[in-house]
């Protein structure tokens, strides 16, 4: 992992504000690299690449793009779900969900200095992740949500309101996110919103983005 661009370990603090999830689903309808340049501009400082069916090269040809138009842009950039993609990016970060590795194991391949999200979906695994060494949390869907078929049950605003009190990690909110709802769960306790339909299905994301962005400081 780079270490330039993950300066200590209190990265987890740079987890904060709209988290763009940089979706390849969507890469037949926007260039991605295009999407992480406006999301640059305009004052978005994390992103994560996803991509859950492209063949293991192109993953990792989208990702090194993405990652070296982040670095450029002072952006830190995670992936989704692969340590191994991480590690031949030197990506700042990897976000794992409960059927990946093991906290324990993804710290032993990615080094103390890299950022390690999990995704959470109930006050149990909040509290079981941040025993095990996260250094932020995905929580949710707080919303009925589209992007992911299948999903878990939805927690809604009283779910945020009640993990906030069992962690001190950043808590990223995710699942069905609109910009008008985006100072709502900032006020129930989310340090970021994660975001890809949201903007990806809009007809600009730019200015989709420009809204989101509306509700940080």
């Amino acid at each position: 992992m780079t270490e330039a661009s993950v300066d200590s370990p209190n990265t987890a603090s740079k987890i904060k504000g709209l988290y763009l999830l940089l979706d390849q689903r969507w890469a037949s309808r926007w260039a991605l690299a295009d999407i992480l340049r406006h999301g640059a501009d305009l004052g978005v400082r994390v992103v994560q690449y996803r991509n859950k069916h492209d063949a293991m090269n192109e993953v990792y040809r989208q990702a090194l793009e993405l990652r070296k138009i982040a670095r450029d842009s002072g952006v830190t950039f995670i992936v989704n779900d692969r340590c191994d993609v991480g590690v031949a990016v030197e990506a700042d970060g990897v976000h794992l969900g409960q059927s990946d590795l093991p906290i324990r194991l993804a710290r032993e391949l990615l080094g103390a200095k890299c950022l390690i999200g999990m995704s959470t979906h109930s006050l149990e695994q909040v509290v079981e992740a941040t025993e095990q060494g996260a250094d932020y949390l995905g929580f949710g869907p707080l919303f009925p949500t589209n992007t992911k078929a299948n999903h878990e049950p939805v927690v809604g605003l009283d779910g945020m309101k009640k993990v906030r009190s069992l962690t001190s990690l950043p808590i990223v909110a995710i699942g069905g996110i609109q910009s008008e709802s985006v100072s709502k769960i900032v006020a129930a306790g989310a340090d970021a919103v994660a975001v890809a339909s949201g903007i990806l299905d809009s007809t600009n994301p730019r200015q989709a983005i420009k809204r989101y962005m509306e509700s940080f400081p």
